[in-house]
Protein backbone atom coordinates (compact mmCIF):
# COMPACT_ATOMS: atom_id res chain seq x y z
CA UNK A 1 0.00 0.00 0.00
CA UNK A 2 1.06 4.08 -0.70
CA UNK A 3 2.21 5.73 2.61
CA UNK A 4 0.97 9.32 3.06
CA UNK A 5 4.03 11.20 1.13
CA UNK A 6 3.34 9.13 -2.36
CA UNK A 7 -0.42 9.91 -1.99
CA UNK A 8 -0.15 13.00 -1.70
CA UNK A 9 2.55 13.66 -4.68
CA UNK A 10 0.15 11.65 -6.98
CA UNK A 11 -2.40 14.35 -5.76
CA UNK A 12 -0.50 16.92 -6.70
CA UNK A 13 0.43 15.50 -9.78
CA UNK A 14 -2.97 15.03 -10.26
CA UNK A 15 -4.26 18.31 -10.11
CA UNK A 16 -1.33 19.84 -11.97
CA UNK A 17 -2.07 17.93 -14.91
CA UNK A 18 -5.79 19.37 -15.06
CA UNK A 19 -4.45 22.59 -14.37
CA UNK A 20 -2.32 21.95 -17.90
CA UNK A 21 -5.23 20.49 -19.63
CA UNK A 22 -7.50 23.57 -18.97
CA UNK A 23 -9.34 23.49 -15.13
CA UNK A 24 -9.22 26.79 -13.48
CA UNK A 25 -9.25 25.15 -10.34
CA UNK A 26 -8.59 21.72 -8.93
CA UNK A 27 -8.90 19.11 -6.14
CA UNK A 28 -7.89 15.71 -6.13
CA UNK A 29 -8.00 12.86 -2.97
CA UNK A 30 -6.66 9.40 -2.64
CA UNK A 31 -7.06 7.27 -0.09
CA UNK A 32 -5.29 4.11 0.59
CA UNK A 33 -6.61 0.82 2.84
CA UNK A 34 -5.10 -1.96 3.91
CA UNK A 35 -7.04 -4.76 6.26
CA UNK A 36 -6.50 -7.98 7.55
CA UNK A 37 -9.20 -10.10 9.59
CA UNK A 38 -9.41 -13.68 10.96
CA UNK A 39 -12.78 -15.21 11.82
CA UNK A 40 -13.32 -18.52 14.08
CA UNK A 41 -16.20 -19.99 14.59
CA UNK A 42 -16.45 -23.39 17.18
CA UNK A 43 -12.94 -23.67 17.65
CA UNK A 44 -11.95 -23.79 13.84
CA UNK A 45 -11.02 -21.31 11.46
CA UNK A 46 -13.78 -20.49 9.47
CA UNK A 47 -12.24 -17.15 7.39
CA UNK A 48 -8.75 -15.38 6.41
CA UNK A 49 -9.19 -12.04 4.89
CA UNK A 50 -6.84 -9.30 3.39
CA UNK A 51 -7.70 -6.84 1.55
CA UNK A 52 -5.57 -3.28 -0.02
CA UNK A 53 -7.38 -0.71 -2.10
CA UNK A 54 -5.76 2.93 -3.92
CA UNK A 55 -8.15 5.14 -5.24
CA UNK A 56 -7.55 9.00 -6.62
CA UNK A 57 -10.53 11.01 -7.32
CA UNK A 58 -9.64 14.64 -8.96
CA UNK A 59 -12.64 17.70 -8.68
CA UNK A 60 -12.00 19.92 -11.51
CA UNK A 61 -13.75 23.12 -11.90
CA UNK A 62 -14.12 25.44 -15.57
CA UNK A 63 -15.86 28.47 -14.96
CA UNK A 64 -18.72 27.54 -12.91
CA UNK A 65 -19.01 24.10 -14.27
CA UNK A 66 -17.55 20.96 -12.79
CA UNK A 67 -17.42 17.41 -12.59
CA UNK A 68 -15.29 14.28 -10.48
CA UNK A 69 -13.84 11.37 -11.40
CA UNK A 70 -12.16 8.70 -9.94
CA UNK A 71 -9.82 5.32 -10.68
CA UNK A 72 -7.42 3.00 -9.01
CA UNK A 73 -4.78 3.56 -11.74
CA UNK A 74 -1.90 5.62 -10.39
CA UNK A 75 0.56 5.28 -13.88
CA UNK A 76 1.00 8.43 -15.14
CA UNK A 77 -0.54 7.66 -18.48
CA UNK A 78 -3.13 7.07 -16.63
CA UNK A 79 -3.65 10.02 -14.32
CA UNK A 80 -3.38 12.17 -17.65
CA UNK A 81 -6.00 10.13 -19.38
CA UNK A 82 -8.40 11.02 -16.40
CA UNK A 83 -7.44 14.61 -15.83
CA UNK A 84 -7.94 15.12 -19.66
CA UNK A 85 -11.47 13.84 -18.96
CA UNK A 86 -12.21 15.62 -16.13
CA UNK A 87 -12.09 18.82 -17.84
CA UNK A 88 -13.93 17.48 -20.73
CA UNK A 89 -16.76 16.39 -18.58
CA UNK A 90 -16.60 20.02 -16.83
CA UNK A 91 -16.96 21.49 -20.07
CA UNK A 92 -20.76 19.90 -20.57
CA UNK A 93 -21.51 20.07 -16.80
CA UNK A 94 -24.11 22.93 -15.88
CA UNK A 95 -23.17 25.21 -14.11
CA UNK A 96 -22.98 25.87 -10.11
CA UNK A 97 -22.60 29.32 -8.48
CA UNK A 98 -22.12 27.57 -5.14
CA UNK A 99 -19.35 25.21 -6.05
CA UNK A 100 -15.70 26.13 -5.60
CA UNK A 101 -12.46 25.43 -4.00
CA UNK A 102 -12.02 26.75 -0.13
CA UNK A 103 -10.71 30.17 -0.32
CA UNK A 104 -7.09 29.78 0.29
CA UNK A 105 -6.88 31.56 3.64
CA UNK A 106 -9.68 29.04 5.20
CA UNK A 107 -7.17 26.36 4.48
CA UNK A 108 -5.46 24.05 7.20
CA UNK A 109 -1.59 26.05 7.34
CA UNK A 110 1.39 24.95 9.39
CA UNK A 111 2.29 21.51 11.25
CA UNK A 112 0.32 18.58 11.17
CA UNK A 113 -1.37 18.17 14.93
CA UNK A 114 0.30 15.36 16.75
CA UNK A 115 -3.50 13.13 16.74
CA UNK A 116 -1.50 9.71 17.19
CA UNK A 117 -3.87 7.78 14.56
CA UNK A 118 -1.07 5.14 13.73
CA UNK A 119 -0.06 2.34 16.08
CA UNK A 120 3.49 0.96 15.04
CA UNK A 121 1.93 -2.60 16.03
CA UNK A 122 1.17 -4.82 13.06
CA UNK A 123 0.01 -8.12 14.42
CA UNK A 124 0.67 -10.97 12.21
CA UNK A 125 -2.07 -13.08 11.09
CA UNK A 126 -0.98 -16.09 13.77
CA UNK A 127 -1.88 -13.25 16.60
CA UNK A 128 -5.08 -12.20 15.35
CA UNK A 129 -6.03 -15.97 14.94
CA UNK A 130 -5.12 -16.66 18.45
CA UNK A 131 -7.05 -13.55 19.99
CA UNK A 132 -10.27 -14.34 17.79
CA UNK A 133 -10.14 -17.78 19.25
CA UNK A 134 -9.93 -16.43 22.59
CA UNK A 135 -12.44 -13.88 21.83
CA UNK A 136 -14.87 -16.93 20.74
CA UNK A 137 -13.76 -19.28 23.25
CA UNK A 138 -14.57 -16.64 26.54
CA UNK A 139 -17.94 -16.09 24.80
CA UNK A 140 -19.25 -19.78 24.49
CA UNK A 141 -17.93 -20.18 27.81
CA UNK A 142 -21.03 -17.76 29.33
CA UNK A 143 -23.81 -20.73 30.76
CA UNK A 144 -26.33 -20.51 28.48
CA UNK A 145 -24.43 -20.41 25.04
CA UNK A 146 -25.51 -23.32 22.75
CA UNK A 147 -23.79 -22.26 19.39
CA UNK A 148 -21.25 -19.80 17.80
CA UNK A 149 -21.41 -17.25 14.84
CA UNK A 150 -17.68 -16.25 15.73
CA UNK A 151 -14.97 -14.58 17.14
CA UNK A 152 -13.20 -12.67 15.07
CA UNK A 153 -10.15 -10.37 15.34
CA UNK A 154 -8.66 -7.67 12.26
CA UNK A 155 -6.30 -4.56 12.14
CA UNK A 156 -6.91 -2.07 9.33
CA UNK A 157 -4.48 0.96 8.13
CA UNK A 158 -5.33 3.69 6.10
CA UNK A 159 -3.93 6.50 4.32
CA UNK A 160 -5.58 10.07 3.03
CA UNK A 161 -4.48 12.83 1.21
CA UNK A 162 -5.59 16.08 -0.25
CA UNK A 163 -3.94 19.01 -2.57
CA UNK A 164 -5.54 21.59 -3.78
CA UNK A 165 -4.92 24.04 -6.73
CA UNK A 166 -4.85 27.13 -4.96
CA UNK A 167 -1.65 25.68 -2.45
CA UNK A 168 -3.14 23.06 -0.05
CA UNK A 169 -1.33 19.85 0.01
CA UNK A 170 -1.41 16.89 3.41
CA UNK A 171 -1.74 13.86 4.20
CA UNK A 172 -2.07 11.65 7.16
CA UNK A 173 -2.41 8.01 8.50
CA UNK A 174 -4.24 5.87 11.21
CA UNK A 175 -4.67 2.57 12.08
CA UNK A 176 -7.61 0.62 13.47
CA UNK A 177 -7.35 -3.18 15.52
CA UNK A 178 -10.63 -4.90 15.92
CA UNK A 179 -11.94 -7.78 18.42
CA UNK A 180 -15.42 -8.80 17.95
CA UNK A 181 -17.53 -12.55 18.63
CA UNK A 182 -21.24 -13.48 18.03
CA UNK A 183 -22.94 -16.39 19.63
CA UNK A 184 -26.54 -18.10 20.28
CA UNK A 185 -28.04 -18.38 23.44
CA UNK A 186 -31.05 -21.39 23.87
CA UNK A 187 -32.77 -23.59 21.86
CA UNK A 188 -34.84 -24.93 18.93
CA UNK A 189 -37.16 -21.78 18.55
CA UNK A 190 -35.69 -20.70 21.63
CA UNK A 191 -32.85 -19.23 20.42
CA UNK A 192 -31.71 -15.67 20.70
CA UNK A 193 -28.14 -14.29 19.40
CA UNK A 194 -26.10 -11.12 20.62
CA UNK A 195 -22.32 -10.07 20.38
CA UNK A 196 -20.05 -8.12 21.42
CA UNK A 197 -17.36 -5.77 19.64
CA UNK A 198 -15.08 -3.11 20.15
CA UNK A 199 -12.52 -0.73 17.88
CA UNK A 200 -9.14 1.38 19.30
CA UNK A 201 -6.49 2.71 17.24
CA UNK A 202 -4.14 1.12 18.97
CA UNK A 203 -3.82 -2.32 20.33
CA UNK A 204 -2.69 -1.11 24.09
CA UNK A 205 -6.47 0.22 23.96
CA UNK A 206 -8.82 -2.44 23.44
CA UNK A 207 -10.32 -4.48 25.93
CA UNK A 208 -8.87 -8.49 26.62
CA UNK A 209 -10.38 -11.11 24.26
CA UNK A 210 -12.05 -12.60 27.44
CA UNK A 211 -14.04 -8.73 28.36
CA UNK A 212 -15.47 -8.83 24.56
CA UNK A 213 -16.21 -12.82 24.47
CA UNK A 214 -17.98 -12.42 28.21
CA UNK A 215 -19.99 -9.94 27.25
CA UNK A 216 -21.29 -11.07 24.15
CA UNK A 217 -22.28 -14.25 25.97
CA UNK A 218 -24.07 -12.26 28.54
CA UNK A 219 -25.97 -10.38 26.11
CA UNK A 220 -27.11 -13.19 24.46
CA UNK A 221 -28.40 -14.90 27.65
CA UNK A 222 -29.98 -12.08 29.32
CA UNK A 223 -32.12 -11.97 25.72
CA UNK A 224 -33.67 -15.18 26.51
CA UNK A 225 -37.85 -16.16 26.51
CA UNK A 226 -38.53 -12.52 25.36
CA UNK A 227 -42.13 -11.50 25.91
CA UNK A 228 -44.17 -8.01 24.82
CA UNK A 229 -45.70 -5.19 26.99
CA UNK A 230 -48.63 -3.59 26.50
CA UNK A 231 -49.08 -0.82 23.98
CA UNK A 232 -48.86 2.92 25.69
CA UNK A 233 -47.09 5.74 26.72
CA UNK A 234 -43.67 5.03 28.42
CA UNK A 235 -40.16 5.95 29.83
CA UNK A 236 -37.75 4.75 27.78
CA UNK A 237 -33.90 4.33 28.43
CA UNK A 238 -31.55 3.81 25.61
CA UNK A 239 -28.36 1.58 26.21
CA UNK A 240 -25.12 3.71 25.38
CA UNK A 241 -24.69 0.99 22.20
CA UNK A 242 -27.50 2.50 20.45
CA UNK A 243 -28.15 5.65 21.90
CA UNK A 244 -25.26 7.43 19.74
CA UNK A 245 -28.24 6.60 17.02
CA UNK A 246 -30.10 9.75 18.30
CA UNK A 247 -27.16 11.86 18.10
CA UNK A 248 -26.58 10.43 14.42
CA UNK A 249 -30.27 12.00 13.77
CA UNK A 250 -29.03 15.54 14.94
CA UNK A 251 -25.97 15.36 13.41
CA UNK A 252 -27.45 14.52 9.92
CA UNK A 253 -30.76 17.60 10.82
CA UNK A 254 -27.83 20.17 11.03
CA UNK A 255 -25.69 19.98 8.18
CA UNK A 256 -26.17 22.82 5.83
CA UNK A 257 -26.49 20.54 2.84
CA UNK A 258 -30.05 19.45 4.35
CA UNK A 259 -30.73 22.95 5.23
CA UNK A 260 -29.72 24.52 1.93
CA UNK A 261 -32.33 22.01 0.37
CA UNK A 262 -34.98 22.41 3.15
CA UNK A 263 -35.32 18.66 3.90
CA UNK A 264 -34.38 19.19 8.01
CA UNK A 265 -37.07 18.88 10.71
CA UNK A 266 -34.89 21.19 12.33
CA UNK A 267 -35.40 23.87 9.46
CA UNK A 268 -35.87 27.31 11.26
CA UNK A 269 -35.48 26.39 14.91
CA UNK A 270 -31.72 27.17 15.28
CA UNK A 271 -32.55 29.57 18.14
CA UNK A 272 -34.80 27.05 20.01
CA UNK A 273 -34.32 25.57 23.50
CA UNK A 274 -33.86 21.85 21.80
CA UNK A 275 -32.38 20.33 24.59
CA UNK A 276 -32.45 20.52 28.42
CA UNK A 277 -29.86 23.82 28.96
CA UNK A 278 -27.82 21.52 31.45
CA UNK A 279 -27.18 19.41 27.62
CA UNK A 280 -24.13 19.92 26.30
CA UNK A 281 -23.05 18.03 22.58
CA UNK A 282 -18.98 18.10 21.98
CA UNK A 283 -17.57 17.45 19.11
CA UNK A 284 -13.26 16.88 18.92
CA UNK A 285 -12.00 16.14 15.96
CA UNK A 286 -8.22 16.83 17.16
CA UNK A 287 -8.76 13.96 20.32
CA UNK A 288 -5.72 12.11 20.53
CA UNK A 289 -6.28 8.27 19.18
CA UNK A 290 -9.78 8.86 18.51
CA UNK A 291 -11.88 7.01 16.33
CA UNK A 292 -12.77 9.98 13.84
CA UNK A 293 -9.58 12.21 14.18
CA UNK A 294 -8.93 14.45 11.40
CA UNK A 295 -6.60 17.74 10.92
CA UNK A 296 -8.51 18.95 8.27
CA UNK A 297 -11.66 18.10 6.50
CA UNK A 298 -12.31 17.33 2.55
CA UNK A 299 -12.02 20.54 1.63
CA UNK A 300 -8.89 21.18 3.24
CA UNK A 301 -10.40 23.69 5.93
CA UNK A 302 -8.79 23.04 9.80
CA UNK A 303 -10.50 21.12 11.58
CA UNK A 304 -11.30 22.33 15.08
CA UNK A 305 -13.31 21.64 18.55
CA UNK A 306 -16.73 22.89 18.91
CA UNK A 307 -19.48 22.37 20.75
CA UNK A 308 -22.76 21.37 18.70
CA UNK A 309 -25.39 21.77 21.46
CA UNK A 310 -24.37 24.16 24.15
CA UNK A 311 -27.01 25.25 26.91
CA UNK A 312 -29.60 23.37 25.46
CA UNK A 313 -29.46 25.46 21.71
CA UNK A 314 -27.65 24.65 18.89
CA UNK A 315 -24.88 27.07 18.06
CA UNK A 316 -24.93 26.39 14.68
CA UNK A 317 -24.97 24.25 11.04
CA UNK A 318 -22.30 22.24 9.75
CA UNK A 319 -20.77 23.77 6.52
CA UNK A 320 -18.75 23.03 3.59
CA UNK A 321 -18.22 25.25 0.76
CA UNK A 322 -21.26 25.01 -1.44
CA UNK A 323 -23.73 24.99 1.26
CA UNK A 324 -21.80 27.91 3.22
CA UNK A 325 -21.87 29.57 -0.14
CA UNK A 326 -25.50 28.86 -0.53
CA UNK A 327 -26.47 29.79 3.00
CA UNK A 328 -24.18 33.14 3.13
CA UNK A 329 -22.59 31.22 6.04
CA UNK A 330 -18.82 30.52 7.16
CA UNK A 331 -16.98 27.41 7.06
CA UNK A 332 -17.02 24.85 9.86
CA UNK A 333 -14.31 21.98 8.66
CA UNK A 334 -16.80 19.42 8.34
CA UNK A 335 -16.52 19.03 4.60
CA UNK A 336 -16.32 14.99 4.23
CA UNK A 337 -15.79 13.39 1.04
CA UNK A 338 -14.81 10.16 -0.60
CA UNK A 339 -12.27 9.83 -3.35
CA UNK A 340 -15.31 10.28 -6.14
CA UNK A 341 -18.21 13.14 -6.15
CA UNK A 342 -19.25 16.21 -4.31
CA UNK A 343 -18.24 16.52 -0.47
CA UNK A 344 -21.16 16.16 1.74
CA UNK A 345 -20.84 16.92 5.67
CA UNK A 346 -19.53 14.69 8.40
CA UNK A 347 -18.59 15.29 11.96
CA UNK A 348 -15.87 13.83 14.09
CA UNK A 349 -15.84 12.67 17.65
CA UNK A 350 -19.19 13.59 18.66
CA UNK A 351 -19.95 13.35 22.49
CA UNK A 352 -22.62 13.90 24.75
CA UNK A 353 -21.40 15.21 27.93
CA UNK A 354 -22.35 12.45 31.27
CA UNK A 355 -25.31 13.34 33.83
CA UNK A 356 -25.00 13.33 37.24
CA UNK A 357 -26.57 10.01 37.80
CA UNK A 358 -26.10 6.44 37.84
CA UNK A 359 -27.53 4.22 35.30
CA UNK A 360 -29.95 2.10 38.22
CA UNK A 361 -30.46 5.78 39.87
CA UNK A 362 -31.81 6.97 35.93
CA UNK A 363 -34.00 3.99 36.52
CA UNK A 364 -35.19 4.00 39.68
CA UNK A 365 -38.65 6.01 39.74
CA UNK A 366 -39.88 4.12 36.53
CA UNK A 367 -42.72 1.82 37.43
CA UNK A 368 -43.18 0.14 34.11
CA UNK A 369 -40.87 1.18 31.11
CA UNK A 370 -38.21 0.09 28.47
CA UNK A 371 -34.54 -0.17 28.25
CA UNK A 372 -33.79 -0.40 24.63
CA UNK A 373 -30.63 -2.54 23.70
CA UNK A 374 -31.13 -2.96 20.17
CA UNK A 375 -33.29 -0.92 17.32
CA UNK A 376 -33.98 -2.02 13.50
CA UNK A 377 -35.82 -0.63 10.48
CA UNK A 378 -35.32 2.92 8.68
CA UNK A 379 -38.64 4.76 10.08
CA UNK A 380 -36.81 8.16 10.69
CA UNK A 381 -38.19 11.06 8.55
CA UNK A 382 -35.74 13.77 8.79
CA UNK A 383 -37.56 15.99 7.03
CA UNK A 384 -40.73 16.08 9.25
CA UNK A 385 -38.61 14.50 12.54
CA UNK A 386 -41.05 12.00 12.58
CA UNK A 387 -39.71 8.52 14.23
CA UNK A 388 -40.41 5.03 14.65
CA UNK A 389 -38.28 2.08 15.40
CA UNK A 390 -38.34 -1.78 16.03
CA UNK A 391 -36.83 -2.37 19.22
CA UNK A 392 -35.77 -5.29 21.47
CA UNK A 393 -34.56 -4.66 25.21
CA UNK A 394 -36.09 -5.59 28.87
CA UNK A 395 -39.09 -4.14 30.22
CA UNK A 396 -38.82 -2.25 34.10
CA UNK A 397 -40.61 -3.04 36.73
CA UNK A 398 -39.94 -0.39 39.59
CA UNK A 399 -36.29 0.43 38.34
CA UNK A 400 -35.17 -2.87 37.96
CA UNK A 401 -35.01 -5.45 34.71
CA UNK A 402 -38.14 -7.51 34.31
CA UNK A 403 -37.36 -9.50 31.36
CA UNK A 404 -35.94 -9.42 27.93
CA UNK A 405 -38.94 -8.02 25.28
CA UNK A 406 -38.85 -7.97 21.49
CA UNK A 407 -40.79 -7.26 18.64
CA UNK A 408 -42.16 -3.92 19.73
CA UNK A 409 -42.04 -0.67 18.53
CA UNK A 410 -41.04 3.04 19.79
CA UNK A 411 -42.43 6.40 18.50
CA UNK A 412 -42.01 9.92 18.87
CA UNK A 413 -41.17 12.75 17.14
CA UNK A 414 -36.78 14.08 17.44
CA UNK A 415 -37.72 17.25 18.69
CA UNK A 416 -39.90 16.16 21.44
CA UNK A 417 -37.30 13.27 22.32
CA UNK A 418 -34.22 15.33 21.73
CA UNK A 419 -35.84 17.78 24.84
CA UNK A 420 -37.03 15.35 27.20
CA UNK A 421 -33.88 13.89 27.24
CA UNK A 422 -31.83 12.86 29.89
CA UNK A 423 -28.22 11.20 30.48
CA UNK A 424 -26.46 9.21 33.52
CA UNK A 425 -22.87 9.41 34.44
CA UNK A 426 -21.88 5.94 32.33
CA UNK A 427 -20.26 7.84 29.32
CA UNK A 428 -16.96 6.05 27.67
CA UNK A 429 -15.27 7.52 24.80
CA UNK A 430 -14.46 4.67 21.91
CA UNK A 431 -16.90 5.04 19.49
CA UNK A 432 -17.21 8.01 16.64
CA UNK A 433 -20.49 8.91 18.47
CA UNK A 434 -20.49 8.72 22.47
CA UNK A 435 -23.05 8.79 24.65
CA UNK A 436 -23.85 7.73 27.84
CA UNK A 437 -27.52 5.94 29.67
CA UNK A 438 -30.51 8.07 28.09
CA UNK A 439 -33.60 8.40 29.23
CA UNK A 440 -36.25 9.69 27.19
CA UNK A 441 -39.87 9.67 28.96
CA UNK A 442 -43.16 9.88 27.27
CA UNK A 443 -42.45 7.82 24.17
CA UNK A 444 -45.25 5.53 22.15
CA UNK A 445 -44.36 1.77 22.77
CA UNK A 446 -46.83 -0.47 20.66
CA UNK A 447 -46.23 -3.71 22.07
CA UNK A 448 -49.34 -6.33 22.82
Amino acid sequence: MIDSKTALAHCQDLVALAQQMGADAADAIARANSSESVSMRLGKLEEVERSESEEIGLRVFVGKRSASINTSDFAPEGLKALAQRAVEMAGHAPEDQHAGLAPAEALFSGELPDLDLDDPERPEPQSLREAALATEEAARAVEGITNSNGGSAGFDRSVVALATSNGFGRAYSGSGHMLSASVVAGEGGAMETDYASRGARFRADLPSEAEIGEEAGRRAVARLNPGSMPSGKYPVVFDPRIGGGLIGHLLGAIGAPAVARKSTFLLGREEDELFDPSIRILEEPLRKRGARSRPFDGEGVACTSRAIIDGGRLTGWLTNVASADQLGLGLTGHAARSSGGSPGVSASNVHLEAGSVTPEELMADIEDGLYVTGLYGQGVNMVTGDYSRGATGFRIRNGEFAGAVSEITIAGHLTDMFRGLTPANDLEMYRSVNVPTLRIDGMTVAGE
